[in-house]
């Protein structure tokens, strides 16, 4: 037990040194934004989305509706869910349901690729193990930019706000650099927005649907254009 929690310690360590910066910025903007420090530090203390939180919290600065915030979060997040139940045919089969709750809480992009690259049954104390720093990182780093923020002056402030775009474009870059079927779905979303923004009949629609559609319209055309055959999936 305390050999696996150790292995998905060190498993889960630099994924938590990456945490922190992005959830910096998250609690830096959410401040920043107008959102009380404790509003900003309970969202990530009940969530680990970054993707997910950074929508929420424009969409809550914007004055959005509660269902059209959980809308967007919903499809936004909706990947965790396929993402576990991936994790769930790996893990033990005795390792009681509490405790599978408590994984799938901590399941990322980034603990999950550590854990299904794991070889043979995942123990629940290499779960332990490798969701804790993460969790850790992530509220931390949460809790230093919503307190940091207060701190500095307006300008900063303002100009702090291009971190999120660079996130973002840090994020598509390298993978629309690898796929050009990426690339394409990626400028199918862009068109799709910019559609929402600048086509008057489409304007009215609010920012928080414009994300949903955009997505699910993009993600459908993508995977109708570039269909994966069954030969392409690893089992």
């Amino acid at each position: 037990m305390q050999s696996a929690f150790k292995e998905g310690l060190k498993g889960g360590l630099p994924i938590g040194i990456g945490y922190f910066p992005v959830s910096f910025t998250f609690g830096f903007l959410a401040v920043a934004g107008g959102l009380d420090v404790w509003v900003g530090i309970f969202i990530s203390l009940t969530n680990l989305t970054s993707a997910g939180q950074f929508a929420g919290m424009n969409l809550m600065i914007a004055g959005a509706g509660y269902g059209e915030i959980a809308l967007t979060t919903f499809v936004i997040n909706l990947r965790y869910m396929l993402m576990s139940l991936a994790l769930s045919q790996k893990i033990e089969k005795a390792i009681p349901l509490w405790k599978r709750l408590i994984f799938a809480f901590g399941i990322t992009d980034e603990t999950f690729v550590i854990a299904s690259m794991k070889k043979g049954p995942i123990k629940a104390g290499y779960m332990f193990g490798l969701i804790l720093l993460p969790i850790v990182g992530w509220n931390l780093g949460t809790i230093c930019g919503c307190c940091i923020s207060n701190l500095l002056p307006e300008a900063l402030q303002n100009a702090m706000g291009i971190a999120l775009y660079a996130m973002f474009i840090a994020l598509i870059v390298p993978a629309a650099r690898d796929s050009f079927k990426i690339l394409l779905i990626i400028v199918m979303a862009v068109t799709i927005t910019c559609m929402f923004k600048y086509v008057p009949l489409l304007s009215f629609i609010s920012s928080g649907f414009r994300i949903i559609i955009a997505t699910v319209t993009a993600a459908a055309i993508g995977a109708w254009l570039f269909p994966k055959e069954e030969a392409d999936y690893e089992y």
